[in-house]
């Protein structure tokens, strides 16, 4: 059965394998060259440099490389089509009098390719089109060779495993979006039933810190590499099929994950703003700053960054008399260490250091990164916006795709980390299901906790209350 090695194999010590051993000439077969390093090239000429034969298998970072930035010229039902037509034709599959030797020469290759391409974008599989050439071109090099035959099945099974998980996944996350709804609502109209905070549920922030881990390393796990083209794909000027580029926008896990850093900061300004009693919120903020330096200890820089926003939310910060009771040492520094001054500087080099810990660690626990994620969307984005996905002479600039894979291989890297920590699914249920304050909410149980100090503030509040009861009206 072929294996596909680890990511962190595919890149040296000096970033990422361009090399790809071929000859010193500029130009070969419609791709050029610069110092035995692939720049760029027809797209024609990248599918065929894709497409092994019995004497050449692509190298696994081109596979990569290609098969993630192909998307923003093609449908990955089209490259797939094209990649078997060639298989098919170079090496007379569709031909009944072909050389056996010459498919049990061909077949492992062929077969290496179809297991990177499902172990590393299973997603594309969900496309019928795509599955169906993958079984074809599959049961062609299978056909009269029982160990190859296994194999097939190994990779079609497996891939169907990994779909069928990703349903599963995206069944939770929408029965989880369909039951949220606003505390304040809540709390109005069945002010028994919620009566619980965080500290009642967890009282200890490492535990916390370890639980949002689990959420944050799920959620990774789930966004696949073309997640991050697809989120900026444009208009290929060279493709006239206008139809197709809205198809190719699929990044439903990626939003999820966003959607959830947005929850993490609401419910962190929520559990802050709902006490009564100042020194009651003060002790949750403290609570807080200890789950946030636990969280930057395992090397959780999203539930990290999560947190600081939402203390750092107009409704929390403007509650002076709370603060005032908060020691704020130990916050202080970590706003430092996520201060978006020089580009989130002190940041990236934690970053660094925890990417570092992580090639070297030991244990799971040590292999923990989890990147603020916001930031990297943005870097990719800046990437992909800094430089065109064509050259004037219509030649694919591969030496873009380089870095953009780079990039994206780093995160692949980091998502495969199994979570180290015991779940409790208490804590987990309360993370992921509690209702939280909307915006107008946290304003109105700001002012509520300390009145408004201006004329603007006043005029909010009177008009927030008389929203919420007429909310609760209607309600009753």
């Amino acid at each position: 059965m072929p294996q596909t090695p680890p990511f962190s194999a595919m890149f040296d010590s000096s970033g990422y394998n361009r090399n790809l051993y071929q000859s010193a000439e500029d130009s070969c077969g419609g791709l050029y060259y610069h110092d035995n390093n692939l720049l760029s090239g027809s797209l024609e000429a990248l599918i065929q440099h894709l497409v092994p034969n019995v004497d050449y298998y692509p190298d696994r970072t081109y596979i990569f490389t290609f098969l993630l930035s192909s998307r923003l010229f093609m449908h990955p039902h089209e490259l797939m089509a094209k990649v078997c037509h060639l298989c098919m034709e170079h090496q007379r599959l569709n031909d009944p009098n072909c050389d056996k030797n010459q498919i049990k020469k061909i077949a492992p290759k062929i077969l290496q390719l179809l297991t990177e391409w499902t172990e590393t974008f299973p997603y594309d599989f969900r496309d019928e089109r795509m599955m169906r050439n993958l079984k074809d071109l599959a049961h062609r090099i299978a056909s009269g060779e029982e160990t190859y035959r296994k194999n097939v099945q190994q990779v079609i099974q497996c891939l169907i495993r990994k779909l069928a998980a990703l349903s599963q996944y995206e069944e939770v996350l929408a029965k989880i979006s369909s039951t949220t709804t606003d505390r304040l609502t809540v709390l109005k109209t069945k002010p028994q039933s919620i009566q619980r905070d965080i500290i009642t549920v967890c009282s200890d922030p490492y535990t916390l810190a370890q639980q949002l881990t689990h959420i944050e390393l799920e959620r990774l796990n789930y966004i696949g590499p073309e997640e991050f083209v697809q989120a900026f794909v444009q208009k290929d000027p060279l493709d006239n099929d206008k139809s197709c580029y809205s198809e190719r926008k699929k990044t439903r896990n990626l939003e999820a994950y966003v959607e959830w850093f947005n929850r993490l900061s609401y419910l962190v300004a929520t559990e802050i703003c709902m006490p009564v009693k100042k020194k009651h919120r003060a002790r949750m903020i403290e609570y807080f700053i200890d789950v946030a330096r636990e969280c930057f200890n395992i090397g959780n820089f999203n539930s990290l960054m999560a947190i600081i926003s939402g203390m750092n939310m107009s409704p929390v910060s403007r509650l002076k008399k709370t603060w005032a009771k908060v020691k704020t040492a130990k916050f202080d520094i970590l706003e430092h260490q996520m201060d978006p001054s020089s580009n989130f500087y002190n940041y990236r080099t934690a970053l660094r250091g925890a990417a570092q810990r992580s090639l070297t660690a030991h244990s799971s626990r040590e292999k923990i990164v989890i990147p603020f994620f916001s930031l990297l969307i943005k870097d990719i984005y800046f990437l992909n916006e800094g430089c065109a996905n064509r050259l004037p002479n219509g030649h694919v600039n591969f030496e873009k795709f380089w870095e953009l894979a780079k990039q994206v291989s780093e995160f692949m890297t980091w998502k495969q980390v199994e979570c180290p920590f015991e779940r409790d699914r208490k804590i987990l249920q309360y993370l992921l299901t509690v209702p939280v304050f909307s915006e107008d909410s946290l304003y109105l149980a700001s002012y509520e906790s300390e009145g408004p100090e201006n004329h603007i503030e006043k005029d909010r509040w009177k008009s927030l209350r008389w929203v919420s009861l007429r909310l609760v009206a209607v309600q009753i």
